[in-house]
């Protein structure tokens, strides 16, 4: 169940005083990225899913409402209208895997105030947390050229949870596979994994802890080589490989796994021996504390890696872990309203997002498609109720991958990237212009 206390004090204290004084009104709450963080050229959507199932459970149990009356003090009336709370509204989205811009609303919410209003916070937590991650994630992808990626993420994730959605996140973006075994489990991925060094030290010798692997997983071994001397043991790899019979399975699972050092010369040197070997189709996996930077340099150095364990970086996306990312009202009771704080002022109204080929126009959700562009913004849930079954993750991958195809290059940039242009429509101007001129003359 979803407890209506996953939120913070000053959304209860707002939702009290709107059931009390009868205030039920629709309102239209939008969230968005202000801007991207540097070193960013766009963003990728991610969470949704997590947000529809919070919504869709949302509601106060009778130990939630105890907590409130002894806590808080609400009054018994405020604590009833809590207890009858349902989410009953409707969500418009931006699908998982679409990419973005700063400005385009991700998601819409028009509820009854009180139910648009106390969900906001668990909502900005799954966006904003997954939409990092995934961005992150798919400039890694990019950095790759082609190669796989596993997430490796798990152990060094901001909690238990954390790993989960970094799992799922970076799946979206196009990682692979995942070291998580229940994040695999849960959300229908791939689990990848070697051995660790403690797995060499446990064994007399390498030659024995590689022995001892082969023989309980003979058709995926990946020996991890740089324990003590990297290239004696990659040689010591392709002599238990021949021995035990492993060769056999390269295209399959045989491979070395490089975690420390010099990745490129040793990729080269590990390549050469393997090749020497006859066996040319045995993998070279790296990892160590990479991210895209690290993976676009060897990519551009030619270093033959074939797949990337990419951890830490990726999972608390280190150079960018936060967005600038609110939720604000821009309609109540059929009227748009806005703020105009300064450096913090919003657009009026309900929204869409039109994609065209050269940039995309943030308008009014009613006006008419412009010519040449296509909304992007779906009706996801009404009245409280999923419009359709969760998507595939399959499907959120290749939307994923498309977007980042149909991206300028410009933006797709690891380094000082110009994010693709994002405009706003006439109509939109309009209705802002005009609202701030009320908001004016009432002061």
């Amino acid at each position: 169940m979803a407890t209506g206390l996953l939120t913070d004090l000053y959304e209860l204290n707002m939702a009290a005083a709107y059931l009390r004084r009868g205030m039920t009104g629709p309102a239209t709450f939008s969230l968005f990225v202000r801007e991207l963080p540097p070193g960013r050229g766009f963003l990728v959507t991610a969470g949704l899913e997590d947000c529809l199932r919070f919504l869709e459970d949302f509601r106060f149990g009778p130990a939630d409402l105890d907590h409130l009356r002894r806590s808080q003090g609400y009054d018994p009336g405020v604590l009833e209208a809590f207890g009858r709370l349902r989410f009953t509204g409707d969500v418009w989205a931006l699908p998982e895997g679409r990419v973005a811009g700063a400005g385009e609303p991700v998601l819409e919410v028009t509820a009854p105030v009180a139910e648009a209003q106390l969900v906001e916070t668990v909502l900005l937590n799954h966006v904003t947390f997954q939409t990092c991650v995934a961005t992150k994630a798919a400039r890694c992808v990019l950095a790759a050229g082609g190669a796989r990626l596993v997430d490796f993420a798990f152990r060094r994730t901001q909690g238990i949870e954390a790993g989960m959605a970094v799992a799922r996140a970076s799946a979206i973006a196009g990682f692979s596979a995942t070291s998580n075994v229940e994040a695999a489990r849960r959300h229908g991925l791939s689990a990848a994994g070697t051995m660790a060094h403690s797995f060499i030290e446990a064994f007399p010798g390498e030659e024995a802890a590689f022995e001892a692997f082969a023989e309980q997983f003979p058709g995926a071994c990946t020996f991890l080589v740089d324990t003590y001397d990297t290239l004696e043991g990659v040689r010591r790899a392709i002599a238990v490989a021949r021995r035990t019979g492993s060769a056999r399975g390269a295209g399959e699972g045989l491979g070395v796994r490089l975690d420390s050092g010099d990745l490129a010369e040793l990729s080269r040197r590990a390549r050469r021996l393997l090749d020497e070997a006859g066996l040319p189709a045995a993998h070279v996996f790296a990892s160590g504390g990479l991210d895209e930077h690290d993976i676009a340099a060897l990519v551009r150095g030619g270093a033959p890696i074939d797949a990337y364990g990419v951890g830490t970086k990726m999972g608390v996306s280190a150079d960018a872990p936060s967005l600038d990312s609110a939720y604000k009202l821009v309609a109540y009771g059929g009227r748009p309203v806005m703020k105009l704080s300064a450096g913090k002022a919003t657009a009026p109204g309900a929204k869409q997002v039109f994609r065209g080929d050269a940039h995309d126009v943030v308008g009014l959700r009613d006006e008419p498609v412009p010519d040449g562009c296509r909304p992007l913004l779906a009706p996801v849930m009404t009245g409280g109720r999923r419009v359709a079954p969760p998507e595939p993750l399959a499907a959120m991958r290749e939307r994923c991958a498309a977007d980042l195809a149909a991206l300028p290059e410009r933006a797709r940039a690891l380094r000082d990237p110009r994010p693709r242009e994002v405009r706003t429509s006439a109509r939109l101007d309009d209705l802002t212009r005009r609202v701030r001129a009320e908001i004016e003359r009432s002061r």
